[in-house]
């Protein structure tokens, strides 16, 4: 029971930073794409403060 509460809480939290930069990082076609978006991640993309 425990273990499907906590399936369905986690299917209802936000992502966190680093999963949402993992998964950018995962839609890279190729080395260049990879390394374009290292760069932006790095540059901080995901942790700007709105």
């Amino acid at each position: 029971m425990f273990k499907q509460l906590k399936k369905f809480t986690s299917a209802l939290r936000a992502p966190s930073t680093e999963d949402r930069e993992l998964t950018y990082l995962n839609g890279s076609v190729d080395r260049i794409d990879l390394e374009y978006r290292q760069r932006q991640v790095d540059c901080g993309l995901f942790r700007r403060g709105f």
